[in-house]
């Protein structure tokens, strides 16, 4: 067996080189790239199916509200809140932070977000009931 000369010793104790530490930076930052890809398409659908939720709970809170009041009248979210018709933790906005629509027509209400894009009556509206 051939004894370890000094050279070789010192090859053998030096530690990790800043090459082989960029290299793993790089790696950890492709698969975080990836996931952070991946995740966003999922939270933007969270934040509709959140808005929905919400717009239809609103929808039962103006049909609670009638209950008390004049079902000729169209409450705002504010009436809502107030009146016991929503939970005082319901979300003043949408997942945006645009503004709840509320119309009452003919014993029928519809509630809507102008969606991700915040204008209204574009394709990503997000309304219930459902049209």
């Amino acid at each position: 067996m051939q004894k370890p000369t000094r050279r070789n010793r010192r090859r053998q104790s030096r530690g990790v080189t800043l090459v082989e530490i960029l290299i793993v930076v790089a790696i950890i930052a492709l698969i975080a790239g990836g996931v952070g890809t991946a995740a966003f398409k999922y939270w933007m659908k969270a934040r509709v199916t959140a808005t929905e939720t919400d717009a239809l709970n609103i929808r039962r809170g103006v049909a609670t509200w009638w209950t008390d009041h004049d079902p000729s009248e169209c409450p705002d979210f504010d009436a809502l809140v107030t009146s016991g018709a929503l939970d005082k933790g319901s979300h003043k906005s949408d997942a945006w932070g645009g503004a709840w629509h509320i119309q009452c027509a003919e014993g029928d209400v519809t509630v809507f977000s102008a969606g991700p894009d915040r204008q209204p009556d574009t394709a990503d509206d997000i309304r219930a009931p459902p049209t």
